[in-house]
C-alpha cells in the first residue's frame, strides 16, 4: 500500500492476553505437526496398549467365576504397582520414539531460516517462544503416559471398589510424577538438541545416542572401573531407579520396566538420581538461554 494514500491505520482488534500469548505458538506447531500421516498413525497407535490394559482389568473382575471353581486367574491379570509400572514403561518408550520425530523439528527451522528476529520482535519473550514449543511436547507425551493411566486407575477403582482407591492412591501419584520427570526431561532434551542441531535427522540420531548410547556408555564404565555410579550418565537407570522408589514399597523393590531397567547390586542413591535429572534439565535449560536469541553472532 502506498505511503502517500495515507488510508493505512493501526490494528484494533482485540489482543490476546499476555498470559495466554505463548499458546499461539503451539497452536502453529501444533498444526505443523499435525499435517505429517505417519507422526497421525504412530500417536493414534500408542493408544493400542492402554486399551488393551483396560480388557485386562476388565476381565481380571469377571474372573471371580472361575475362583469360584478353584481355578486361579493367571498372574499376568493382577492390577498392581507392577501392572501400572510396566504400562509406564511401555507408553513411555512410545513416547521416546514419537519425540526423535517430532521434536528435532520444533526449534532448528526457526534458527535455520533466522526466523527468530521475527518472533521476538513481536510481543513474546524467550521464555514465551521456548514455553511456546514445550507445550506442543508436553501436551502430546502426556496424552500418551498419564493420562490414559489416570484412566486405567479409575477403571480399576470402579471395578474395585472405593477400597481399592484409598489404598492405593500412591499409584495415582506415581503415575503423575513419574510421568511428569520424564516428560519434561524428554521435551528439554529434544528442544536443547534442535536448538544446537539444525539438521533434523542428525538431531533425532543424537537424542538416540544420548539415551542408548549413555546406557552403554554407563555399563561400560561400571564393568571396567568396578563402580556402579558410570549409571549417572544413564538416562533409563535414573528414571528406573525413581519410578521404582514411587511405585514401589522399599521392601518390596523391583528392576523396573521396559527400557527403564535397574540392575540389582547397582542402585543408586535416590537423592543421586533425582539430582541428575534436574541437573540435567538444568543445563538443558542453559543451552536453549545460550541459543534462542534474537541475533547471532557468526565469528
Amino acid at each position: 500500500m502506498a505511503v502517500y494514500k495515507r488510508t493505512y491505520s493501526a490494528y484494533s482488534g482485540a489482543l490476546t492476553p499476555h498470559w495466554s500469548r505463548f499458546l499461539v505458538i503451539a497452536r502453529f506447531a501444533f498444526e505443523d505437526l499435525r499435517r505429517s500421516r505417519f507422526l497421525t498413525l504412530f500417536f493414534l497407535a500408542s493408544f493400542l496398549w492402554p486399551v488393551i490394559s483396560a480388557f485386562v482389568i476388565y476381565l481380571q473382575h469377571n474372573l471371580q467365576s472361575l475362583k469360584a471353581l478353584g481355578i486361579e486367574p493367571p498372574s499376568f491379570l493382577s492390577i498392581n504397582a507392577r501392572f501400572f509400572l510396566f504400562y509406564l514403561g511401555f507408553q513411555s518408550m512410545l513416547a521416546f520414539f514419537l519425540n526423535a520425530f517430532t521434536g528435532p523439528g520444533l526449534v532448528s527451522p526457526d534458527l535455520s531460516h533466522n526466523a527468530l528476529p521475527l518472533y521476538l520482535s513481536r510481543p513474546f519473550s524467550r521464555a514465551e517462544y521456548v514455553l511456546g514449543k514445550i507445550t506442543v511436547l508436553l501436551g502430546l507425551y502426556s496424552l500418551m503416559t498419564w493420562v490414559p493411566g489416570l484412566l486405567l486407575y479409575g477403571l480399576q477403582s470402579y471395578l474395585a471398589g472405593a477400597g481399592w482407591f484409598t489404598d492405593n492412591l500412591r499409584i495415582a501419584g506415581a503415575l503423575l510424577a513419574g510421568s511428569g520427570i520424564w516428560i519434561l526431561v524428554l521435551a528439554l532434551m529434544s528442544l536443547a538438541i534442535s536448538a544446537w542441531v539444525k539438521w533434523k535427522p542428525a538431531a533425532g540420531a543424537l537424542l538416540f545416542g544420548l539415551f542408548f548410547i549413555g546406557l552403554a556408555f554407563g555399563a561400560a564404565v561400571n564393568t571396567l572401573l568396578q563402580t556402579k555410579w558410570g549409571n549417572l550418565i544413564n538416562l533409563s537407570h535414573l528414571i528406573g531407579s525413581v519410578w521404582v522408589a514411587l511405585f514401589e514399597d522399599q521392601a518390596k523393590r523391583g528392576t523396573g520396566a521396559v527400557f527403564f531397567r535397574v540392575m540389582r547390586g547397582q542402585e543408586l542413591p535416590l537423592w543421586c538420581c533425582w539430582a541428575a535429572l534436574l541437573g540435567f534439565c538444568v543445563f538443558c535449560l542453559w543451552l536453549l538461554h545460550r541459543k534462542i536469541r534474537a541475533v547471532e553472532v557468526v565469528r
